[in-house]
């Protein structure tokens, strides 16, 4: 079947790539061991630009890298969220009595993604640019879309999950869902080195 893969990357990122050994992930490979049988045509990578850290500083360059791997892949178009940050009041675990029991915290928050896979997801459905759609994402909030590409437009459409924790509402709405393996991740690695029309590069010596 004509495949379009939507790959919410944050979703990707903190549900099965972070603190492991597996972040040089290539998705063309990782489409390849889930769904084998699947004509992957397109493959869209839903993201946002991540700002340095007094704590990480690199943090940008190692995503600007992994950024430039996607790009050698003939079929794969990257899409652009925003990180919002304020403050909000939060309230102590373990409050002391006498004391003001809520502190102030700066909230990070990545905003666009699951709006822009929504919209995607839908746009290609209507004009029938697909047979199947596979959503990497355990997020619960593309339930709605993923049930209109079904039921209005009667595409096939699944979820690969990178959550440790099954998504019962995905997986209940989905005409097929899967969980990602770490045996998938660790055999679904790029190359250490690659070259695009700029020259060679490396994959992030801390990855």
């Amino acid at each position: 079947m004509k495949t379009f893969v939507y790959i919410d990357g944050f979703n990707l990122y903190y549900g099965a790539l972070k603190g492991t050994m597996y972040k040089w992930l290539d998705p063309v490979a990782l489409c390849r061991v889930m769904i084998p049988k699947n004509q992957v045509a397109k493959i869209k990578y839903f993201t946002a630009r991540v700002s340095p850290r007094a704590s990480d500083p690199d943090q940008p360059t190692r995503q600007n890298t992994y950024l430039r791997a996607l790009r050698t892949i003939p079929n794969l178009e990257i899409y652009f969220g925003y990180f919002l940050s304020h403050v909000v009041s939060m309230p102590l675990a373990n409050p002391i009595a006498g004391q003001d029991p809520f502190v102030k915290v700066i909230r990070t928050d990545e905003k666009g993604s699951d709006v822009n896979i929504a919209t995607e997801l839908l746009a290609d459905a209507w004009s029938n640019a697909f047979d199947c759609a596979v959503v990497i994402s355990g997020d619960s909030d593309l339930k709605a879309p993923i049930r209109m590409a079904l039921e209005r437009f009667h595409k096939s459409v699944g979820v690969l999950n990178p959550q440790k924790r099954e998504c019962k509402a995905l997986k209940a709405t989905a005409r097929f869902y899967k969980q990602i393996r770490e045996s998938a991740l660790q055999s679904s690695q790029f190359p250490t080195v690659l070259t695009d029309g700029m020259g060679t590069f490396h994959k992030p010596p801390s990855w």
